[in-house]
């Protein structure tokens, strides 16, 4: 019974990644259910993972759980101090092991959602674990809070869950704490069912990432693809239109210098090499760990923002990786072509299995970024009569705005056809799963306006 939860998390995980037993670096996930989910949407937007999921519903599955992990993954990562100091116990694991810190973020949730609960005018007293004295003291300095008097954990070095609920209950029974802060979710469950109030220190969605982008970094399989060859795909979007906005040749090669000059000192910041194709084309070569660096794990290029910015120029931009330099070269024509597809001011990557990432954010690390676009649901698209220009130009356009909503006539003007078109694809999307109906949208005149959702973006 306490291994059923783990199967249904990998089983979910699986079922919304089809390819993903076959690519990417294997990482297994250790801790209780509800943070494996939340490791796992926030793990989508890094396409170089391959999730092992493991959640345990009782502390003495851990070390079952990471060793089962080690076997199917080439690093494991545990979701808190907790389950990770208890398999460092208990477990002898051949893969690196890492694990999600407490940090002043999650702290500060789990405190404020405590004292909206109790009045947030009153004093309270509250038991904490888990988080060190001295960092309690330090975060609560900062934010210059003295109505929050702390008792702390000094037991075990790393106590047990039924520990931990016991010294929570002493402090709360005994009347020395009002309510209690936990590090771990079934101590935060056993005492919301014993009456005590209490709130669960939970990492954030950027706490996650953090300890993602760690854990990538001392992978072999990263470290052996370090050195890969990229090759780099740079189109000024209706270049020759935005030439003849310039009154003399003088200034049309001044323009042409200035644009050459971004994407020198972009090629620079890549430790890379730059060169003119000609017309409105550059390519540039770097290698595959500075690449993946530079952009958050595959996440952003911000060389879009800056063009526009300067310049008023959006760019299509076509990465390729490859076992060889041919093979990257060729993969990157792909990904330029996709971008292309996409109407322009997006970037495509294809992968040396001829997987397809993308569109990356054109702006920062901040935007929305779209997760993998594996071949399931291309295959998927392309059933429903979703073409792979549709399927571009709608998964670029929402990761510039983060729209997944729209009307009809929205949506033909997204995909440069006509109305009547549209909702005739609409049609065939919505019996194929890919879109649903949001709601209505009434109108003082005429017919209420459908408003439709692009749900197969959502998932």
């Amino acid at each position: 019974m306490r291994m059923r939860e783990s199967k249904r998390v990998s089983h979910e995980w699986n079922r919304e990644s089809p390819e993903a037993a076959e690519q990417g670096i294997s990482i297994g996930v250790i801790g209780p259910a509800e943070m494996v989910k939340q490791i796992l949407k926030v793990m989508k937007s890094f396409p170089s993972f391959r999730p092992v999921p493991k959640a345990y519903r009782d502390e003495d599955d851990i070390p079952i759980l990471a060793k089962a992990a080690a076997e199917e993954a080439e690093i494991v990562l545990a979701s808190g101090p907790a389950p990770y100091y208890k398999i460092r116990e208990t477990a002898d694991l051949k893969v690196a092991l890492h694990y999600i810190p407490l940090t002043d973020t999650g702290f500060y949730r789990a405190l404020s959602r405590l004292k909206n609960a109790l009045g947030p005018d009153r004093k309270i007293r509250v038991s904490i674990d888990t988080v060190e004295k001295r960092m309690v003291e330090r975060l609560l300095k900062e934010i210059n809070e003295t109505r929050v008097e702390a008792a702390y954990d000094n037991g075990a070095a790393f106590p047990s869950v039924e520990q931990l609920i016991a010294y929570h209950k002493r402090q709360f029974e005994s009347g020395k704490t009002d309510a209690a802060l936990t590090a771990e979710g079934a101590v935060a469950d056993a005492l919301a069912e014993a009456g005590i109030p209490c709130e669960w220190i939970m990492p954030t969605d950027q706490n996650i990432v953090v300890a993602l982008e760690r854990a990538l970094l001392s992978t072999e399989t990263r470290k052996s693809k370090e050195a890969q060859i990229v090759v780099g795909l740079l189109n000024v979007d209706r270049f020759e239109k935005r030439v003849h906005h310039h009154a003399s040749e003088h200034e049309v090669q001044r323009f042409k210098l200035d644009i050459h000059r971004v994407f020198l000192d972009y090629a620079e910041s890549l430790d890379g090499y730059l060169t003119h194709l000609g017309g409105d084309e550059y390519l540039f070569i770097t290698t595959r760990g500075i690449f993946e660096r530079e952009t958050g794990g595959y996440k952003t290029i911000p060389l879009g923002k800056r063009a526009y910015e300067k310049f008023g120029v959006s760019l299509s931009i076509g990465i390729g990786f490859g076992r060889s330099a041919g093979e990257a070269g060729t993969h990157a024509r792909v990904a330029l072509r996709r971008s292309k597809e996409a109407g322009g001011d997006a970037c495509f990557i294809v992968r040396e299995d001829r997987s397809l990432i993308g569109p990356l954010s054109m702006s920062d690390p901040l935007s929305l970024v779209l997760p993998l676009t594996d071949s399931g649901l291309i295959k998927r698209a392309e059933d429903a009569g979703m073409s792979s220009d549709y399927l571009s130009k709608l998964m670029s356009n929402t990761a510039r705005t983060g729209k997944t909503d729209f009307k009809v006539h929205e949506l033909a003007s997204v995909l440069g056809i006509t109305v009547r078109s549209t909702h005739r694809l609409l049609l065939q999307w919505i019996d194929h799963g890919l879109v649903k109906v949001a709601g209505v949208e009434k109108v003082p005149k005429g017919r209420p306006r459908q408003i439709f959702r692009l749900s197969f973006l959502e998932e």
